[in-house]
């Protein structure tokens, strides 16, 4: 039976809705400068990673060399272009995840989310769905708060410091992207998810051999031992 004090999910693709536009805006700003990289190329080499290593690692994968300052550059464009993107489109969660986060949040599970965004960028996230600190979720950690991104558990462990958490045992890690699962695992949670509403497939998840594959977030619910967390 699982004993879980703390859930730490993954923004984008995971609890919130924005149809991939990130990984779009990535692509768009990379081959804005040169480069011709599909969308599935941005996913496997940059999904869940802070956006300016995303952009590094993907000019790595294509010239089998880092470019640091064409990286600087087109970052800078990213982040007009998204804020951009941001402002005109709508955002959501996915249906029945403000149920789940309820169904936690009741039973005493701490909620906190992680991002590879800029701390600005995951709050207007966040007030577009008018999401609150204290009804749907307890802490907000992001790429801003660490030296060192994900797949390192650094989010993680500011997280349970937060919460006065110390065994990794009792946390969960669920997330849309490969590097979600190795950021949980390398934080030793106890439970790690992987959910096929974001940026890879169940077999590129399954590969990072997480506790679970779920097709959608509520699906936590049903994990056994969870479902029978008592009522705080």
């Amino acid at each position: 039976m699982y004993l879980i004090k703390l859930a730490v999910f993954d923004m984008a693709g995971t609890v919130v809705n924005e149809d991939n536009v990130v990984y779009k805006t990535l692509r768009k700003s990379i081959n804005k400068h040169g480069f011709r990289v599909r969308l599935d190329y941005v996913l496997k080499h940059g999904a869940g990673k802070e956006k300016h290593t995303a952009i590094r690692d993907i000019i790595k994968a294509v010239q089998g060399i880092p470019d640091e300052e064409l990286a600087s550059t087109i970052f800078v464009f990213f982040k007009n272009e998204l804020e951009r993107a941001y402002a005109e489109m709508e955002v959501s969660s996915y249906e029945g995840v403000e149920e789940l986060l309820s169904f936690l949040r009741e039973r005493g599970v701490k909620l906190a989310l992680n991002t590879g965004y800029d701390r600005n960028t995951a709050q207007l996230l966040l007030n577009k769905m008018n999401w609150k600190r204290g009804q749907h979720y307890d802490l907000l950690i992001t790429s801003d708060d660490v030296v060192l991104g994900r797949p390192n558990p650094d989010m993680i462990f500011e997280a349970m410091n937060f919460f006065g958490i110390e065994d990794p045992a009792l946390v969960l890690k669920a997330g849309d992207s490969i590097i979600d699962i190795e950021e949980g695992k390398n934080a030793k949670c106890g439970i790690t998810v992987g959910v096929t509403t974001g940026a890879h497939t169940f077999q590129q998840l399954q590969s990072a051999e997480p506790t679970y594959v779920l097709k959608h977030l509520l699906h936590i619910k049903e994990i056994p031992g969870l479902n029978q967390l008592p009522i705080s």
